[in-house]
């Protein structure tokens, strides 16, 4: 009979923040992180106490801790990708797994103003730019899912 293991995940919601020119913002990782030459999509994890909280909800807080309060956007709350991250903590001391889920969200106005964890941005087109020089982990993998299901 086998064991059942359930495995546990902090959950990340990303957004794909995309313009008018279909180009998404990307935000770039800042050098402490150990992957300051690598990009991140805006978004964050889910805290233990907003379980019941809305998602459109979470991603607000999210988007407005990472990129400000002054970006507007229109969210979809489908899902449109996911990938999941492994990384050792310094400050836990232990490994940590993050399950992200993406959702689109069309850029309205506003200029992103980025916080500490992030040393700048960037408008680009997916189908432009090489992704493994741009994203690195579960990131990685979420992006090369997310743009193979737009050429479908």
């Amino acid at each position: 009979m086998q064991v059942h293991n359930p495995d546990y995940y902090n959950v990340a919601l990303k957004i794909i923040l995309k313009n008018k020119k279909g180009k998404i913002l990307v935000l770039k990782n800042a050098e402490e992180t150990g992957e300051g030459d690598y990009y991140d999509m805006p978004g964050g994890r889910i805290n233990t106490d907003e379980f019941t909280t809305p998602y459109e909800t979470l991603i607000d807080r999210e988007l407005k801790e990472e990129i400000g309060g002054d970006v507007k956007y229109k969210l979809s709350l489908d899902p449109v990708s996911f990938g999941r991250h492994e990384y050792f903590s310094v400050r836990q001391k232990k490994e940590i797994r993050v399950f992200y889920l993406l959702f689109e969200a069309e850029y309205i106005a506003g200029v992103p103003i980025v916080s500490h964890e992030h040393s700048g941005y960037k408008w680009l087109r997916l189908e432009n730019i090489p992704f493994e020089k741009y994203f690195i982990k579960g990131m990685l993998e979420s992006v090369k899912r997310y743009a193979a299901n737009q050429k479908s």
